[in-house]
């Protein structure tokens, strides 16, 4: 639950553990909390640190909590809890979390609960946008509300129908007892405990000691399915009439259809029914995807040129060192300053961007993985010209996302091509599609000052300048909504997501942290952890040279200047784990970092090897260069619901932080990316995987829990890069620090998808 800066909430008014919901007017059972009533926090900024006050994820808890209400829990006839979840499974475990918070609130068994998505429902407005690593943060306490509710109806109807007080019964495993011994499960309840009509119930929820689910690991619920491969994404749907459909794509970044050349031609190949142009290239469908592959690669299509004509990586860098606000006048102290570039990444996730769409004169119907449905709904609605009452967009559960999912570009592609042909198609973006026409993190540069004198830190100044990033997704609309009463003035959208998401962690005295963007020609998104990663990374490697001038361990100095003891356990917990300062060959080094975010704390302790063996050791078309052999993390994300989830989500932070740091860059030339696939793009493979990994979560410090999906991306890359830097005694400045290295030939950009390689069985180890 939320509160403003004097503490004040919901919670408090009715009581530390109760709340008020409803009992919904259905058939069987359906309860919701009500938890609107408290206002958006109207936050005035009396000391320079914002995110102690405010920070992005209180603004989108505060988006959601108006329609809370409209999410509800049901009891089954068959004795199962239904729940739709308004939020995107990507990969992250959020079913399994949410699933383990109604188990816990109605002492059900864990597979008694049903977790599905919900389809797109506009009337939840903010509260149906999976980002930020809000979820759980934003959702802990109306699910639990809205159970507690059924719980309390079951046992009532129980003691109607038991003839006992309901004093008298207990709860456990689905079924109610009297003291007698007589049972009923909650199954045979679902009815006699629903309502005629809604009506307001106060509820008090589960104290934190009684806890049996919510905190204890917890394998996810779907993981048999998902190692079986009954797990259903998009392109498993067998919706009628849905053919496999791909796109012809320019060779540079959004570039536009000229003319085609030989559409009867294409048309006329094996299993092709429909080529389109579209306003993104020309579309074709087939009966099967290799016959789709087949005609993209035939087409000749003339191009027009793109929003990236004849850029490259020089050309950006020069635009993004010319919109870099000044540091200020030197101070008369000294000072360590530095300026960090990092090239562009691909936002491509492990499932190929894709949606199946069905368009007709009166209707729309769309299935996707989609992060921001409402916005996707409403985008789609006014692309094919339909009310937006007219238009169903169903969720399904996606194969990754990192942010990439928060764009809904297959989706709105599949309902144009649908339109345009008369048919239901099933879309899927080749892997070049992504890696060139997709989405990227933004190219940036990061300067840092700090002034010191003697033992002190006397300020610190951070100028970030990035390629803009696109916040259209539905972050944008909640930050419009929410600006009179942000305590950050009138500036962007990126700007506010900037400044309510980093926090200064060190008492570095005064200072400021600014971002400004350039270059509005890419297709960039919100790349899981967004700014935090640079950000982090140039700071953390500053701090590493400010203490080697003061003449401090790196890893004292941070534990003498952070600013609370929940931040300095869990540096001190990776120190004391990863044996910080022993005794290390040539070569090879240590390197620690920090960071904070999402209510949460986390610290990295990495080891690198960079010595020319490990360096130059020969793998078949990659990018090897050093490798980091172990590494340590420490998180405290207040409470964690499942502790199991939380470590495989840090331990996927920490593979992105490694490929952030070392190898993972796409390279632009003449207004394209030169990667087209995930063979060329060198995300941390198995030879740079730490073959030692731990992941140490911390004792709660809170009754509420934070965000963890994003959080360990920018600890794991700083404390890379400060290994890095220790090992070569240099310090690093451009990453990733093998960007320089092309170990491929590129692939040609017309035809724009590769042929599919018949070599596979060769290489098989």
């Amino acid at each position: 639950m939320m509160t403003g800066p004097n503490g004040g909430g919901l919670d408090e008014a009715i009581g530390r553990r109760r709340f008020l919901g409803y009992v919904v007017a259905a058939p069987t059972l359906v309860a919701a909390a009500e938890l609107g009533l408290t206002p958006a926090p109207d936050v005035r900024l009396p000391s320079p640190e914002l995110t102690e006050l405010l920070d992005l994820n209180d603004m989108m808890t505060a988006a959601a909590l108006p329609t809370s209400g409209l999410i509800t829990v049901e009891v089954n006839r068959d004795g199962t809890v239904s729940f739709a979840l308004p939020r995107a499974e990507v990969g992250q475990g959020i079913t399994t979390s949410t699933a383990m918070l109604i188990a816990e609130e109605m002492t059900v068994p864990l597979e008694r609960v049903r977790v599905t998505l919900a389809d797109a429902r506009p009337e939840l407005v903010f509260n149906q946008l999976t980002g930020g690593s809000n979820t759980t943060i934003a959702t802990y306490t109306p699910i639990r509300v809205a159970a507690a509710i059924a719980r309390l109806r079951l046992l009532a109807a129980a003691a109607t129908e038991l003839g006992s007080a309901v004093t008298d019964l207990t709860m456990r495993a689905g079924v109610i007892t009297d003291r007698s011994g007589g049972g009923i499960d909650i199954g045979a309840l679902a009815e006699k405990a629903a309502s005629m009509r809604t009506q307001q119930v106060s509820v008090e929820l589960m104290p934190r000691e009684n806890f049996t689910v919510i905190g204890r690991p917890h394998n996810r619920i779907d993981a048999l399915d998902a190692v079986t491969g009954r797990k259903k994404f998009a392109m498993d749907l067998d919706i009628p009439g849905a053919k496999p459909t791909m796109v012809c794509r320019p060779p540079t970044v959004n570039g536009k259809v000229g003319s085609v050349a030989n559409l009867a031609e294409v048309r006329a190949m094996p299993g092709v029914t429909d080529v389109v142009t579209i306003s993104t290239g020309v579309a074709v469908r087939a009966e099967t995807f290799g016959q789709c592959i087949d005609a993209v690669r035939a087409l000749r299509v003339s191009w027009k040129p793109g929003t990236a004509e004849g850029k490259s990586d020089e050309s950006v860098l020069r635009e993004l060192e010319a919109a870099e606000l000044p540091l200020g006048p030197r101070p008369p102290t000294p000072t360590v300053e530095g300026r960090f570039t990092f090239y562009f990444r691909s936002n491509s996730a492990l499932e190929p961007n894709c949606a199946i769409a069905d368009v007709r004169a009166d209707r729309a119907e769309i299935w996707s993985a989609l992060k921001s449905p409402i916005v996707a709904k409403q985008a789609i609605a006014a692309k094919v010209g339909l009310p937006l009452g007219k238009v169903t967009v169903h969720v399904t559960e996606g194969g990754g996302s990192f942010g990439r999912k928060l764009f809904f570009d297959a989706a709105l592609e599949a309902a144009e091509v649908s339109q345009r042909i008369g048919k239901p198609v099933k879309l899927m973006w080749h892997r070049a599609d992504d890696s060139r026409q997709g989405r990227t993190h933004p190219m940036s540069t990061s300067r840092v000052r700090v002034a010191y004198l003697g033992d002190t830190v006397l300020s610190y100044k951070q100028r970030h300048t990035s390629v803009s990033t696109d916040l259209g997704h539905g972050l944008g609309e909640i930050i419009t909504a929410m600006a009179a009463r942000l305590p950050v003035g009138d500036i962007g959208f990126s700007q506010t997501f900037f400044h309510l998401s980093q926090a200064m962690s060190y008492d570095f005295g005064g200072g400021s942290r600014l971002l400004n963007e350039t270059g509005k020609g890419f297709n960039t998104g919100s790349m899981r952890n967004v700014y935090s990663p640079d950000v982090t990374c140039a700071r953390e490697l500053i701090i590493d040279q400010l203490a080697t001038r003061m003449g401090k361990d790196p890893y004292r100095f941070r534990h003498d200047f952070l600013r609370d003891d929940r931040s300095r356990a869990v540096l001190a917990k990776v120190a004391e784990v990863g044996g910080w300062g022993r005794p290390m060959p040539a070569g090879t080094a240590q390197g620690i970092a920090f960071h904070a975010e999402y209510k949460a704390v986390s610290a990295a302790l990495v080891e690198i090897d960079c010595r020319s063996e490990t360096v130059n050791r020969p793998v078949r078309d990659g990018v090897t260069g050093p490798r980091v052999t172990r590494a340590v993390f420490a998180v405290d994300v207040g409470l964690a619901v499942n502790p199991r989830g939380l470590e495989a989500q840090m331990m996927g932070c920490i593979m992105d932080g490694i490929a952030l740091a070392l190898t993972s860059s796409l390279h632009l030339r003449d207004g394209y990316f030169l990667e087209a696939s995930w063979d060329n793009y060198f995300y941390t493979r198995q030879w740079n995987t730490p073959p030692e990994l731990q992941i140490i979560v911390m004792p709660s410090t809170s009754e509420k829990p934070g965000g963890a999906g994003e959080l360990g991306v920018a600890a794991s890359m700083a404390a890379v890069a400060c290994a890095y830097g220790r090992a070569t005694g240099t310090m690093p400045t451009s990453f990733p620090i093998n960007h320089g290295t092309l170990s491929f030939t590129p692939k040609p950009t017309i035809p724009p998808i590769p042929p599919s390689p018949t070599d596979g069985l060769k290489h098989a180890r």
